[in-house]
């Protein structure tokens, strides 16, 4: 708690997600006058719709190897997901009621699967510890003073201030992307916005598109070079999406950046070999249509067939055929829009905040979440992030405010 000779100070935090959200709890326990600034008209819409197929909140293996999941960004973040690790959001969320649990898959959901029920005792939490929520505040930067200006709103002053505005994925919730340009022309390094865990456009043939869009792939293996994942795949008119997809969603991307397309291998029948796929094959019956006997020898749906079809005439040699069913060729030509990816690569630069995640062009202000240059797959890891950057964001603010 702050004392006499620490006097609580009046702290902005832009954006009402989980980072925001968590930063704001960490330093209004500290003292400090918290004031929530949030554009749509209500908090954390996007945490709220991560929680509609079940709030994975995190995932329970050890922090040594969850700490590889963030890729190139992992020395930079691994201070804060070691000072908020995974059992420190479970004990955290446990205190507001989620009584979570580790799922069959090592995913850690809330025991209502739902983000509402928790959001809601969050929320009462804040508004006990006297933080102020005031949305409806598009916030645009700083006026010639220096002070934070929102449109249509009054300019806010503070003594420090946290930006956790998100990403530039899901932007009718609230994250566009559109504070990009008021960091970069304060000279703050931002690295361009892609998405990240979304799907990739495919030239379907009309056939394909039409029929067969809205189909999903499943029990698949994906490969690239020397990536590959496992899950399921969903076709859609533009391309392909699913969670197979999202797993190698950044080399993918990055070769589509580098190339101009990606070609993947995807088998169709991981469960079954090579050899006993041919065996299968070559069984085939006098008069049997070619795509009734890949749907009863081989066991393939009939989006699994069309989608061999996509690489022209299938052979009629078993072994040949076998071939193909386990590497389907499908090339990429491009990455869907942003606004439908599930999260956000790209964004502040790990050379432009120091430690405390305070930006170093701008003492006083600090960034938090996905505003911060750092990826991650679905299974927890996202959410991780963003709460555990939010907390050392906090522990900055509170360590730049006593030195100053």
């Amino acid at each position: 708690m702050t004392t006499a000779s620490a006097p609580a100070r009046t702290i902005a935090i832009v954006g009402a997600g989980p980072a925001g959200l968590i930063a704001a709890e960490k330093l209004a326990r500290a003292g400090h006058r918290v004031t929530l600034y949030e554009r749509m008209p209500s908090p954390a819409r996007k945490f709220l719709l991560a929680g509609r197929g079940g709030l994975n909140l995190t995932h329970s293996e050890p922090l040594e190897l969850f700490s590889t999941r963030y890729r190139a960004a992992r020395p930079w973040l691994e201070p804060a997901l070691a000072a908020f690790p995974p059992q420190a959001l479970r004990d955290w969320a446990d205190g507001l009621g989620a009584d979570s649990f580790v799922g069959t898959s090592g995913r850690v959901f809330p025991r209502a699967m739902k983000a509402s029920p928790l959001l809601r005792a969050w929320l009462r939490r804040l508004d006990g510890l006297g933080v102020s929520l005031a949305s409806g505040h598009h916030w645009t930067g700083w006026d010639a003073d220096g002070v934070l200006s929102f449109r249509d709103r009054k300019p806010v002053r503070a003594d420090a201030t946290l930006l956790a505005l998100g990403g530039a994925s899901w932007p009718r919730l609230g994250s566009d992307g559109s504070w990009v340009p008021l960091l970069a022309q304060r000279g703050v390094a931002v690295s361009a916005l892609h998405p990240a865990n979304g799907g990739f456009t495919v030239d379907w043939s009309p056939f394909m598109r039409e029929r067969f869009s809205g189909q999903p792939l499943k029990r698949v293996v994906i490969r690239f070079e020397a990536h590959q994942a496992t899950g399921e795949a969903m076709i859609d008119a533009g391309g392909i999406e699913g969670g197979a997809v999202y797993a190698l969603s950044n080399p993918l991307r990055e070769a589509v950046l580098r190339d101009g397309f990606a070609q993947i291998a995807i088998d169709l029948r991981p469960d079954m070999a090579t050899d006993r796929l041919t065996e299968r094959l070559g069984n085939r019956r006098k008069g049997e249509t070619l795509s009734n006997h890949l749907r009863k020898a081989a066991g393939l749906s009939p989006v699994a067939i069309a989608l061999l079809r996509e690489s022209g005439a299938l052979p009629e040699d078993a072994a040949r055929l076998a071939a193909l069913i386990k590497a389907a060729p499908l090339r990429l030509t491009g990455m869907a829009p942003i606004e439908r990816a599930i999260s956000t690569a790209g964004g502040v630069m790990a050379s432009a905040v120091d430690a405390g995640f305070m930006l170093k062009a701008l003492p006083g202000v600090f960034v938090a979440g996905e505003m911060l240059d750092w990826e991650a797959p679905t299974g927890g890891y996202l959410l991780q992030g963003c709460f555990s950057t939010g907390v050392a964001a906090a522990g900055g603010i509170e360590g730049w405010l006593a030195r100053s």
